[in-house]
C-alpha cells in the first residue's frame, strides 16, 4: 500500500459536526477498501484566496492515508459527488508525518507570542513606525524644500 495526504475544503455554511461526519464517511470508505487513516486534522474555518462556488471561507481537513490506490480513487469519487465538498487535493508521499502539520504548528506558535501590545501609531520608544501614519517632525525651513530658481 502507498501513503497519501488528502486535504479537502468543505462549504462554509455547514457546521463543524457535519464536517466531522464527512470525515468519518471518507475514513469509512478507506477502511472498507483495505486502508487505514493515520491522522486527521481539522484546520478550522479559514478564508480562501478567492471565491469557490460563491464561498469565501471553507472548513479545511487533512487526512493521512495508508491505502491502496483503488480505495483512494473511491474516496475521491465520493468527494466529487458530495455537494458540501468544494475542493480536494490528494498527493502520494514517501512517508506519513506523525507530528502535527505545518498549519497546526503555526497556530500554536501564534498563541505563544502573546499580545500585540500598544496599537497606537508609535512604537514602544515613542518614535514613528515608518510611513504608517502618525505625525512626522517638520523639515528644517518649513514643510517644503525650497525650489531652485530657473533661468528664463
Amino acid at each position: 500500500m502507498a501513503f497519501y495526504e488528502c486535504v479537502y475544503i468543505a462549504r462554509q455554511d455547514i457546521s463543524s459536526s457535519q464536517v466531522d461526519t464527512l470525515t468519518e464517511q471518507f475514513s469509512t470508505i478507506i477502511t472498507e477498501n483495505g486502508g487505514t487513516v493515520g491522522k486527521t486534522e481539522y484546520w478550522g474555518l479559514r478564508n480562501m484566496a478567492y471565491r469557490v462556488k460563491k464561498n469565501r471561507k471553507g472548513h479545511y481537513v487533512l487526512l493521512n492515508l495508508d491505502a491502496p490506490s483503488a480505495a483512494v480513487q473511491e474516496m475521491e469519487r465520493v468527494m466529487r459527488l458530495n455537494d458540501d465538498v468544494l475542493r480536494t487535493l490528494t498527493i502520494k508521499v514517501d512517508a506519513l508525518e506523525e507530528e502535527p502539520s505545518a498549519v497546526m504548528q503555526n497556530r500554536g506558535s501564534r498563541d505563544e507570542r502573546g499580545g500585540r501590545g500598544g496599537r497606537g501609531g508609535r512604537d514602544d520608544r515613542g518614535g514613528d513606525r515608518g510611513g504608517r501614519g502618525g505625525s512626522r517632525p517638520p523639515r528644517e525651513g518649513g514643510d517644503r524644500a525650497p525650489r531652485e530658481a530657473t533661468a528664463s
